[in-house]
């Protein structure tokens, strides 16, 4: 919270993302992840999904398929 970086720049900045998250399926904020052009968006919206799976109790790998 009290950092000057956007979102948008964290994404940009991560070393790289998990190779699996395009296996993460479903529907954050009434919109199917897997759908979302937008690479940014996608992402972000990835994390949002992951996070909402592990704070209902769902396992990693469940949730990434492995």
């Amino acid at each position: 919270m009290d950092s000057e970086i956007s979102y948008g720049d964290f994404f940009r900045q991560a070393p790289a993302m998990n190779p699996n998250q395009e296996k993460i399926t479903g529907v954050v904020c009434g919109v199917r992840v897997e759908n979302i052009e937008n690479s940014l968006m996608r992402d972000i919206r990835y994390l949002d999904k992951l996070v909402d799976e592990l704070a209902r109790g769902r396992a990693m790998e469940k949730i990434l398929r492995k």
